[in-house]
C-alpha cells in the first residue's frame, strides 16, 4: 500500500458538531478513526463577540459532550443555562411555562454557540491516538465490497475502512452516492437569526411565541445578550434583510411583543431557508448517516442538532458492541440495529414538530379557541407538563449509553 494509502477501522465524512461528536465516541474506545472535512473550521474564540448560530443543548447532549470530555472545554468558553421556557399564542389566551425546578434539575438545558461546540470537539480529537483529520479534504468517490469500503479524496489520499458514516449534512455526499432516497418538502419559510439586546433581562429564560407568520424565539446568552430565531415565510424574510436596524427592531418587537421589554439593539443577520427530510434508509452495506444526511426539523422546537447527536452516541454504541464482539463493522446487520433504534425516535419527533407548526398556523376562530385551551389545559396539568418536558430535555425515552444520567 503507497504513503497515500490509509486503513482505519471507521471514516466519518464531515466534521461538523454531529461528526466530530461520533468520531470522538469511537476513538475514545481505541478504534482507529479518519475525519473528512472540506472546510476546517477556524480555532478562534472571540470572547466579546456571539456567533450568531446556536443551538439549544439538552440534557441528554450535554450528558453525551460530558461522556466525550468536551463539555468542560465548551463552558471555560461560554455557555448559557435555560432554567425556564415560556411559549404562548399571539392570538388568544394560551401559554405555557416549564420550570426546571418542577423537573428537580438545574436547567433545562444550554445555549452554546456552534462555534464553541466545534472548537471543543476539534481540541478533545486532536489529543486522542488514533485519530487522523484529513483537511482540507473532499471525498470524490466512493468504492464498497465485501471487504471494505474505499474512498478516494480531492487531495490524492485514498482511504480503506469498514464503515464509512455519512455526517455530511442535508445535501450529504455520502446519501447520494450510496444511492439513498429521501423525502424532502419544503415550509415555505426561513429562518432569520440575529443577535439582540432586550431592555429587560432574559431571566435565563427561553422565550418563544406563536405567530400567523411563523415562531420568533429568544434564546438567552451571556452578558444579557439573546439569540433571535425568527421564522418566517421567504418574502417576509428576503424584506426583513433589507430593513435597516430601526425599521427591523420595530418589526421585530411588534411580533414578539413586550414579555423582555423593548428589543432595542441586533447584530448581523443571517438566513438560511428550512425544509423537513427523511432519509428512506439510514443504512447501506458499510455505510451509515447521521444528522442532518438522514434527517432535518424545523427549528421551532430546537431538537435538530440534539437528534443529530443522539444518532451520533447510538451509532457509537452500536458499533462498539459488534466491535467488542468481534463482528464486522459494516455488516448490514449490525448497522441494522441503529436504524431500527433511531428512525422511528427521530420519525416521531419530526411528526410531533410538524403537527405543532400546522396548529399554531391555522387561524380558523374554532381552532385558535380549541388550540388555547388545550394550551392552558396542558399547563395546569403538572403531571402532563412535566412528562413532556422530561422527554424534551433527554431523560426519558430509549436512550444510548453516553446520553443517560450517571
Amino acid at each position: 500500500m503507497s504513503t497515500k494509502e490509509s486503513n482505519l477501522d471507521i471514516l466519518v465524512a464531515g466534521g461538523g458538531i454531529v461528526g466530530a461528536t461520533t468520531a470522538c465516541a469511537l476513538a475514545l474506545q481505541g478504534l482507529r478513526v479518519g475525519l473528512i472535512e472540506p472546510h476546517p473550521p477556524s480555532d478562534s474564540f472571540d470572547p466579546v463577540y456571539f456567533d450568531h448560530r446556536v443551538s439549544a443543548i439538552t440534557r441528554a447532549s450535554e450528558q453525551i459532550f460530558r461522556a466525550l470530555g468536551a463539555w468542560d472545554k465548551m463552558c471555560a468558553r461560554r455557555v448559557t443555562p435555560f432554567r425556564e421556557m415560556h411559549v404562548w399564542d399571539d392570538a388568544g389566551c394560551g401559554a405555557i411555562h416549564f420550570d426546571s425546578a418542577d423537573l428537580g434539575e438545574d436547567s433545562l438545558g444550554h445555549i452554546v454557540e456552534n462555534r464553541v461546540m466545534q472548537i471543543a470537539l476539534l481540541e478533545t480529537l486532536r489529543a486522542l491516538p488514533h485519530v487522523e483529520i484529513y483537511s482540507p479534504a473532499a471525498p470524490t468517490r466512493l468504492r464498497i465490497d465485501d471487504a471494505a469500503a474505499q474512498l478516494d479524496l480531492d487531495n490524492g489520499r485514498t482511504l480503506h475502512a469498514a464503515l464509512i458514516i455519512g455526517s455530511d449534512g442535508h445535501a450529504s455526499w455520502v446519501r447520494e452516492q450510496c444511492g439513498i432516497t429521501q423525502r424532502a418538502s419544503p415550509y415555505e419559510q426561513s429562518a432569520l437569526i440575529a443577535n439582540v439586546e432586550t431592555s429587560l433581562p432574559h431571566r435565563d429564560t427561553a422565550w418563544q411565541c406563536f405567530t400567523a407568520e411563523g415562531p420568533v424565539a429568544l434564546l438567552p446568552l451571556a452578558n444579557g445578550h439573546s439569540s433571535l430565531v425568527w421564522s418566517v415565510p421567504h418574502a417576509r424574510c428576503a424584506a426583513l434583510l433589507q430593513l435597516d436596524d430601526t425599521r427591523f427592531l420595530h418589526e421585530l418587537n411588534l411580533a414578539f411583543g413586550d414579555s423582555l421589554g423593548l428589543i432595542h439593539a441586533v447584530g448581523a443577520r443571517a438566513t438560511h431557508p428550512l425544509q423537513r427530510a427523511h432519509a428512506n434508509d439510514y443504512i447501506s452495506s458499510r455505510v451509515a448517516l447521521v444528522g442532518d444526511a438522514a434527517h432535518t426539523v424545523h427549528p421551532m422546537a430546537g431538537q435538530g442538532v440534539n437528534l443529530g447527536l443522539l444518532d451520533a452516541a447510538t451509532l457509537a454504541e452500536v458499533v462498539l458492541d459488534a466491535h467488542r464482539a468481534g463482528r464486522d463493522l459494516g455488516d448490514l446487520l449490525v448497522l441494522r440495529r441503529y436504524e431500527r433504534w433511531r428512525k422511528g425516535h427521530n420519525l416521531a419527533m419530526q411528526t410531533a414538530i410538524d403537527g405543532l407548526k400546522l396548529l399554531f398556523a391555522k387561524r380558523n376562530p374554532a381552532i385558535l379557541w380549541a388550540r388555547n385551551i388545550g394550551v392552558r389545559f396542558t399547563d395546569e396539568n403538572t403531571a402532563l407538563k412535566n412528562f413532556i418536558a422530561q422527554h424534551a430535555i433527554g431523560r426519558r425515552g430509549d436512550l444510548p449509553a453516553l446520553a443517560r444520567a450517571p
